[in-house]
């Protein structure tokens, strides 16, 4: 079956979706995007990525190109069109068509929103976590807004590349000698005593709804968390450390830079962190 997208007011075959050459997206990268994950016909965190998709937009100024309600409507036909249960749905925003100027355009445009989905498999994602992955670390050269959800993404582009090119799963950001994030996951680590640490809430991270969601998981599993930053040597030295994304959910990194961390293998806290945000999601989303 042929590909179903959503541009512009339309529902069409993915191959014949383009995008208008004066599109402010494609020639500036002016505009912002979100993923959101459904198993079983269930979106989780849907609302945390849509609450997000409102900020990011606001930052910029850009106009929702409709409201919530009707966002949701158009995601579920996208799903139906597509045939699929266990999906990411891929949603982006534009400033619109102009003609190409470096200011805002003069007169009003509409935003330009597209829809896609494609199939995702969670038991992949649980056969990756079961193994847990390595991370290698670079320099954060993104600008100092990372926590618009923007569609510029070259520098983290290029810090992914970097980590398929080293055998690794992700690339971790470091600034100032800190880490601050994964190039499309959230970092984290736990101490010997058993305490979490990510990254705190700012601009120089993306505030991860699926980084939430654990959060609110460790809570509920009485789990000590510091949102705090922390040094490459610091978490070669950890007694565990993980990712967190909506693809990635929670999983273990058992090797950073080459170095093992703890005994090698997934940590228990990780593992049982991720467990919790499965079952956490399914309660919330009804799957």
């Amino acid at each position: 079956m042929a590909k179903i997208a959503y541009f512009n007011g339309q529902y069409g075959p993915h191959s014949q979706a383009m995008v208008h050459i004066d599109d402010r997206g494609y020639q500036f990268a002016d505009g912002i995007y979100e993923v959101c994950l459904v198993i079983g016909g269930r979106y989780w965190d849907m609302e945390g990525h849509l609450a997000r998709m409102e900020r990011s937009l606001g930052a910029l100024r850009i106009g929702m190109p409709m409201g919530v309600a009707s966002l949701k409507v158009v995601m579920n036909e996208v799903l139906r069109r597509n045939r699929l249960s266990d999906a990411l749905v891929y949603i982006q925003v534009t400033r619109g068509v102009a003609p190409r100027n470096h200011p805002f355009p003069a007169d009003e445009v509409a935003p330009a929103l597209i829809m896609t989905a494609r199939r995702f498999d969670l038991d992949q994602s649980d056969t990756q976590a079961a193994k847990g992955v390595g991370v290698i670390t670079a320099a954060d050269i993104r600008w100092g807004r990372v926590d618009i959800k923007s569609i510029s993404l070259l520098p983290n582009v290029l810090a992914k590349q970097a980590a398929v090119e080293a055998g690794a799963a992700e690339t971790w950001l470091v600034r100032d000698g800190l880490v601050t994030e994964g190039s499309s996951t959230n970092a984290w680590i736990v101490t010997d005593d058993g305490v979490l640490v990510t990254h705190p809430k700012g601009h120089e991270i993306l505030g991860g709804i699926t980084r939430e969601t654990s959060l609110a998981c460790a809570k509920d599993l009485q789990i000590q968390v510091e949102e705090r930053a922390f040094s490459v040597s610091e978490a070669q030295n950890a007694a565990e450390a993980f990712i967190t994304s909506a693809t990635n959910l929670v999983t273990p990194v058992v090797q950073i830079d080459g170095v093992k961390i703890g005994d090698g293998a997934p940590g228990r806290v990780a593992l049982r962190l991720r467990e919790a945000y499965k079952e956490r999601a399914r309660r919330v989303s009804g799957a």
